[in-house]
């Protein structure tokens, strides 16, 4: 989920992983019962270190550096070329309409200190247990009244759990992030207040409940602002343009904030499109797919 903590942008292809962070929320005048799932994740702050070319927030040291051993993987995945749109949704308004939610979570924390190496508490959840878990939080239906046809596809948080912790599930990064998804503690505390639910982010299928629940609300928040409540999140909707699509919008709200990315009156943003199109190759061929 896109922590609403603040976390650098990470880079983590199927053999180097590297560490980001998420974001979390809701659609304003639902009732808690309106969600399945409350998500709970960060985002990497607009402070943190920033790439002079790109002005993009340079990438994290790779996972087994600052993240400790991970998984084993198989090679760099590549981005696929982009096939032609096969689009028959709106293109995405030129400026965003007022959002509906104006409950937000806290602000995104100062980034860690890059000499800042990440712990382990507990035991580490089986990749059968985290399949599982994913499986079961892409399953929901998280807004089972106003918004039935939003599905978080199980390619997405495959590939979103293997960027953010290469699906580490016990793992607690500088900034705060916790577990599979790196949920922060504030984001946890603020969607379970929001939605009355009491889950929690050092359980590793809380945590993909969360995470899950935040790419949902993420996708309603930029979905409504932008796509004329079109809430697909499908590849083939989007074109070589990464402004074009709700699914890289969402994927990059995960990791920069909902703020980053929507803002009422301004265009959609992507202000980090090497996580974006690293999500999205994962999508499509993370080792984490085969499990």
């Amino acid at each position: 989920m896109f922590r609403w903590t603040g976390r650098r942008g990470a880079a983590v292809l199927a053999g180097i992983l590297l560490a980001s962070a998420l974001v979390g929320c809701a659609a304003a005048g639902e009732s808690p019962q309106d969600v399945a799932a409350p998500v709970a994740v960060t985002d990497a702050p607009t402070d943190a270190p920033t790439d002079e070319v790109t002005a993009e927030p340079s990438p994290s040291l790779s996972a087994v550096e600052s993240m400790g051993a991970a998984p084993s993987r198989r090679a760099t995945p590549t981005a696929k070329p982009t096939k032609k749109s096969t689009r028959t949704a709106p293109k995405p308004l030129a400026v965003a309409k007022p959002p509906t939610e104006t409950n937000v979570p806290p602000a995104p924390p100062k980034p860690a200190p890059s000499s800042c190496k990440p712990s382990y508490k507990g035991t580490q959840a089986t990749r059968a247990e985290v399949k599982a878990a994913l499986t079961d939080a892409a399953g929901r239906v998280y807004w089972p009244v106003s918004a039935p046809d939003i599905k978080i596809p199980l390619s997405l948080l495959k590939a979103t759990a293997w960027q953010e912790s290469g699906w580490q599930s016990n793992i607690y990064a500088c900034d705060g992030g916790v577990g599979l998804m790196q949920v922060m503690p504030a984001t946890a505390t603020w969607m379970n207040q929001r939605f009355e639910k009491s889950y929690q982010i050092d359980d590793y299928r809380d945590n993909a409940y969360l995470g899950a629940t935040y790419l949902a609300w993420a996708t309603r928040y930029i979905g409504e602002m932008y796509f004329e409540s079109d809430f697909r999140l499908d590849p083939a909707l989007c074109t070589a343009e990464l402004n074009s699509c709700l699914l890289n919008a969402v994927i990059a709200a995960y990791n920069f904030g909902h703020g980053a990315v929507a803002q009422e009156g301004e265009p959609l943003a992507i202000p980090n499109p090497s996580y974006v199109r690293n999500v999205r190759a994962l999508m499509s061929e993370c080792v984490c797919l085969e499990y």
